[in-house]
């Protein structure tokens, strides 16, 4: 009996030793949100993506664009699709008297091409409004979080709409930076800064494979400011 209960001591004790092992090794490994992340430089712009959230991917469930808002809102007596159509283009000339644009030309940043705007119905495609940060990613990426009037002020936020190349904008979709960046290189550090920013703004995080391509895109850019 008596060697019973030393054998039976002595496994104890190498459980216990092999318990606390274990604990204190994972005490000392990164999570998730804390594992090693690429060095983005030290830019302006980097300095803000280190102090976004890397999570994963939340469920796309319950998402629509309504969720965000119904339409554009106003700006200045303005809806906001013509407010970003004249900001970003040149040689705007608009409807009679009101705010809509009847054509422009834009110098489009994602592919580096100028485009000619002719409002119609088979043409003003041509040029669309981009959400910099798709609505559908940031709802994956903490808007489901955000009170109604944030979502709103997000959808229309100017910060986070860009007048682009419509067939760019279509190949973008709602991708983030891991999965498409601007066909126009010189754009893409703009770019991405611009998607920091944004999401800087409204508490939204990147997931682990959008933290690194921002991350090397900004290491060409070691000056690069926020948007």
């Amino acid at each position: 009996m008596k060697k019973a209960a030393t054998k039976i001591g002595k496994l104890l004790f190498i459980i216990a030793v092999t318990v606390i092992g274990t604990l204190q090794l994972q005490s000392t490994m990164p999570s998730a949100d804390n594992a090693a992340r690429p060095s983005a430089g030290s830019s302006p712009a980097a300095e803000v993506l280190t102090q976004l959230a890397v999570k994963g991917r939340a469920p796309k469930t319950g998402y629509s664009r309504d969720m965000f808002s119904s339409g554009w809102g106003i700006i200045h007596g303005c809806d906001l699709r013509n407010y970003i159509l004249a900001r970003d283009m040149t040689s705007v000339s608009y409807v009679d008297d009101t705010c809509k644009v009847q054509t422009g030309i834009l110098a489009d940043p994602y592919t580096g091409t100028m485009v000619q705007f002719f409002r119609g119905t088979d043409t003003s495609d041509d040029v669309q409004i981009d959400h910099v940060v798709a609505l559908s990613d940031a709802w994956q990426k903490g808007a489901q979080q955000l009170s109604p009037d944030d979502r709103f002020r997000f959808a229309n936020d100017p910060l986070n709409l860009l007048a682009v190349d419509g067939n760019a904008n279509q190949n973008k979709g709602d991708s983030d930076a891991a999965s498409w960046l601007p066909p126009n290189k010189s754009y893409r550090c703009a770019y991405v800064a611009r998607q920091i920013a944004v999401k800087a703004i409204y508490s939204l995080w990147v997931t682990a494979a959008e933290y690194n391509a921002m991350a090397n895109v900004l290491t060409s850019c070691p000056e690069q400011v926020l948007a």
